[in-house]
């Protein structure tokens, strides 16, 4: 019988894996924090002189471009590299792509050159890696038009990667299924850093479960009924994010089996 978003996350807490960043310096606190909130071991180690050797005691990476800088996607592709030859999971946080050049190079060079299992961002910054032409808002998802789950599953298919695609409805494809996760509150968009805390709670998750979609779908819903659960004890954007790490670590089966809202449909 295929585990459970709770399954997943009990699987985290007991396994405690290290999940290793090169992230976003705007929101590596929180990225850090939640993944220990939620029972794995954060650590955020971006020198070019040490990435690859942290990643090998690693069991999850991620990656996140919010910040990037050519010498930070250097360490990076150092840092995949060794994952890759380590056969952990590379997650991919396509933060700000479609925003300026560079991002979109750096996007193109790291998923060409690297093996990159799993691409996350939002509509406009999948649609962008994807080679669709719009542009995103500095972080902030602009309108896309088409099919955003036909436009996840050829990207899937294009990179055999899985795809997820944050909003309203998150979209997670891998071109064998796609999943769509209900969870969440709009008080989410309204804090720094929810979108690099997914990316976090997707590798920690990754780091235990080998179906990445599974994984991604699995962590996405646990992550975001925390947010429903903090959303009605925040009185604004700061208590909620406060409540969010205390939902989320406070988070019990009963609760997540109630809350969860995967819906899944085969290719």
């Amino acid at each position: 019988m295929k585990p459970t978003a709770y399954d997943l996350l009990e699987r985290v807490r007991q396994q405690k894996p290290v999940v290793h960043h090169l992230t976003n310096w705007v929101t590596i606190y929180d990225c850090a924090q939640v993944v220990k909130t939620v029972g794995a071991s954060p650590v955020m180690a971006h020198a070019r002189e040490e990435a690859a050797e942290m990643a090998q005691i690693a069991s999850a990476l991620v990656l996140n471009i919010g910040t990037l800088t050519v010498d930070f996607v250097e360490a990076m592709k150092l840092a995949a590299r060794s994952a890759n030859q380590k056969g952990i999971p590379v997650i991919l946080d396509v933060c700000g792509a479609g925003a300026t050049a560079l991002r979109d190079r750096k996007c193109q060079e790291l998923l060409n050159e690297v093996k990159i299992n799993v691409i996350k961002g939002n509509a406009s910054e999948v649609a962008r890696v994807s080679g669709e032409s719009v542009k995103t808002r500095g972080v902030d998802a602009t309108e896309v038009g088409g099919d955003l789950v036909l436009l996840a599953q050829k990207l899937a298919e294009q990179r055999q990667a899985t795809v997820v695609i944050t909003g309203q409805v998150d979209i997670i494809a891998d071109g064998r299924q796609t999943q769509l996760v209900k969870n969440g509150h709009p008080l989410m968009t309204h804090v720094v850093g929810t979108g690099c805390m997914a990316a976090s709670v997707i590798g920690a998750f990754a780091a235990v479960e080998s179906d990445l979609s599974l994984a991604s779908a699995c962590a996405l819903a646990c992550y975001e009924v925390a947010a429903e659960l903090a959303a009605e004890k925040a009185a604004g954007p700061a208590s909620f994010k406060e409540q969010l790490f205390d939902c989320l670590y406070n988070l019990d089966r009963k609760t997540v089996d109630r809350m969860q809202r995967i819906e899944t449909s085969q290719r």
